[in-house]
């Protein structure tokens, strides 16, 4: 399903909510203190972001404001003790999603999680355009210099959502865990045959040109812009 970071520092609650969200098939990160939350952050990249307020060193509200500063966009489920509305203000106006107050039911937890994932998952409605690619995630349809290109479904679906996040890089795990999840057959080995397949459709070849894909050493993958 997703990959999701929880930054709590109550390690006993910390690991209730990674049950309920494990039984619910997603893939969870723990990190136990601002500090740590923000390394993770700057390492891996996630489809939610659940964050407690109170932390030991950093509150989580200034987590979320970095992270938004320096322009993440990942879904925000602040859990906090607080429950006035002003509380509840600060912490949507500085870039939360949704907001849930301790204590609360797991399900309602997990209840919210999809409804994050809902509005992720929105039917696209407009092309995506870089150099002379072109992508249609509507009619699946892919063309370079106005003329059009096959790809498999799955190598398809990795390069949409490369050019959806351009410029930023995303290890195979990432990759793998975020597009493929669903797929049993993925596989590292298959990620690297399906970014051969992508490139020798959207490169113009030759031994000096640039391939639009980057593979940076040692971490991952990102599109060229």
């Amino acid at each position: 399903m997703a990959k999701i970071l929880v930054v709590e520092d109550d390690v006993d609650f910390a690991l209730t909510v990674e049950h309920a969200l494990s039984s619910a098939n997603h893939t969870v990160e723990m990190a136990h203190d601002g500090n740590s939350a923000m390394e993770f952050l700057r390492q891996g990249q996630y489809d939610i972001i659940i964050l407690d307020w109170q932390l030991p060193d950093i509150e989580g509200i200034e987590v979320l404001s970095k992270f938004r500063a320096r322009g993440g966009s990942t879904p925000v489920l602040m859990l906090t003790g607080k429950s006035q509305i002003k509380d509840k203000e600060v912490g949507l106006d500085g870039g939360a999603d949704d907001y849930l107050t301790k204590p609360f039911d797991t399900r309602e937890l997990v209840a919210r999680i999809r409804a994050l994932l809902r509005r992720q998952t929105v039917a696209p409605t407009s092309s995506l355009s870089l150099h002379d690619i072109v992508l249609d995630p509507i009619k699946h349809r892919l063309t370079k210099g106005g003329k059009e290109v096959h790809l498999q479904p799955r190598d398809f679906a990795l390069l949409e959502f490369l050019m959806r996040h351009p410029d930023e890089i995303f290890s195979s795990e990432a990759l793998l865990t975020r597009v493929w999840h669903q797929d049993s057959e993925a596989s590292s080995a298959g990620l690297r045959a399906a970014m051969v397949r992508i490139r020798k459709a959207v490169d113009d070849g030759g031994e000096d040109r640039k391939s639009l894909i980057e593979n940076v050493a040692r971490v991952g993958y990102r599109m060229r812009t």
